[in-house]
């Protein structure tokens, strides 16, 4: 029995309040994490580029998202799409595809316009936008349309012997099931009793359950969490691309949606495996920060022009964590591409300016760590 149709599953209901059941006990010391976890971000990103730091989420994002699915993007061409879409000059902007232009218009008007209600059409948008009609190709996909009538099912091993991992809701309840969730996605944004981080993985997990598109559904679910995830800070700059943990939790992703699609409709697991990835995305930028601030004092107080190329070479690799035990002094002759004798003659110079320093271990051990 698949989740949606169980009784209790939010489509069946006439008045949809308090849509699937979980355990607050268990997500609330989770949820005070987070919210944590936000306002430190918040807070330290308020000395950076915010424009810059937007493009690089989304772009994350829009990379991410779709190498989930298995499909590789041209970094270059993405880029240059969304930084024209974000009216940011790059110095080394390159021609874009109708893909590539799509995928910017979907995910800024997501985010940009994150204060707009969701509608059936604003969605079916964002579908023409992720497969962009191209007159030169047999196209399997037609963005903008729903799923044929046949079963939506999500299956794996061999073609004669097929495991159904999902099966979607029949072609014919689609209408009413979106203009379901629609309707709850507006108004639960208001909803006072409802955390917003909760909301998110609800939107998520309800969203690609129907499954309502022949292609895509996993892009759009995470796009909608985006939307959300920028409702609840009430802006369209977005510091963290939760896309970005997901890819590093592919397999486990997959697995807590289909044993959650499986069950009953207390959704508990899955928004702790969201809430999880979601504090590990946060985790993540917050480590990036303090490493760039690190760097940034590094600088500071190093006088870089007593150094010559290679060493400053060397000491950024080392402060961008390349070497976590420290770097040798073979190491630093092939990094910086020079001889054993400049090498240890380079790291005494280090060592002597106070910018490196040794390491306990002697002899062919002896590696070489930056002094803060």
């Amino acid at each position: 029995m698949w989740i949606w149709q169980q009784p209790d599953w939010p489509g069946r209901q006439k008045q949809v309040s308090q849509v699937f059941r979980y355990d607050h006990a268990v997500l609330t010391p989770k949820l005070r994490e987070l919210h944590f976890l936000q306002g430190v971000l918040l807070g330290k990103m308020g000395v950076q580029d915010n424009q810059q730091a937007a493009l690089d989420t989304m772009l994350a994002n829009i990379l991410t998202s779709s190498a989930i699915e298995g499909e590789r993007l041209n970094h270059s061409l993405v880029r240059s799409s969304l930084a024209r879409k974000l009216g940011i000059d790059e110095p080394q902007s390159v021609a874009t595809t109708a893909q590539s232009d799509g995928l910017a218009a979907m995910v800024t008007d997501a985010i940009s316009n994150w204060q707009q209600p969701l509608t059936l059409e604003r969605l079916l948008q964002w579908h023409t936008w992720l497969f962009p009609t191209d007159s030169s190709l047999m196209q399997r996909v037609q963005g903008g349309q729903f799923r044929g009538n046949e079963p939506m099912q999500v299956v794996s091993d061999r073609i004669d012997r097929p495991k159904v991992h999902f099966e979607a809701p029949p072609r014919e309840v689609l209408e009413n099931e979106l203009s379901c969730f629609i309707d709850w996605f507006n108004r639960s944004r208001d909803d006072a009793n409802l955390d917003p981080l909760l909301r998110a993985g609800i939107a998520h997990f309800w969203f690609i359950t129907l499954h309502p598109l022949e292609d895509g559904n996993g892009r759009l679910a995470r796009l909608l969490t985006d939307l959300a995830l920028a409702q609840a800070e009430h802006q369209s700059i977005r510091f963290y691309a939760m896309s970005v943990a997901i890819l590093e939790r592919r397999s486990s992703y997959y697995d807590i949606l289909e044993q959650s699609q499986k069950g009953d409709t207390d959704i508990t697991a899955w928004l702790v495996w969201f809430l999880d990835t979601l504090a590990a995305s946060l985790k993540q930028v917050l480590a990036d920060i303090d490493k760039t601030l690190q760097k940034t004092r590094f600088w500071q107080r190093v006088d870089q022009t007593q150094l010559n190329k290679e060493q400053v070479k060397v000491l950024n690799r080392l402060l961008d964590g390349d070497f976590s035990e420290g770097i040798s002094n073979s190491q630093y002759g092939k990094v910086a591409k020079v001889s054993p004798a400049t090498a240890s003659r380079h790291l005494a110079q280090l060592v002597e300016s106070g910018c490196l320093m040794k390491t306990a271990a002697g002899g062919r051990s002896t590696r070489y760590v930056i002094l803060q």
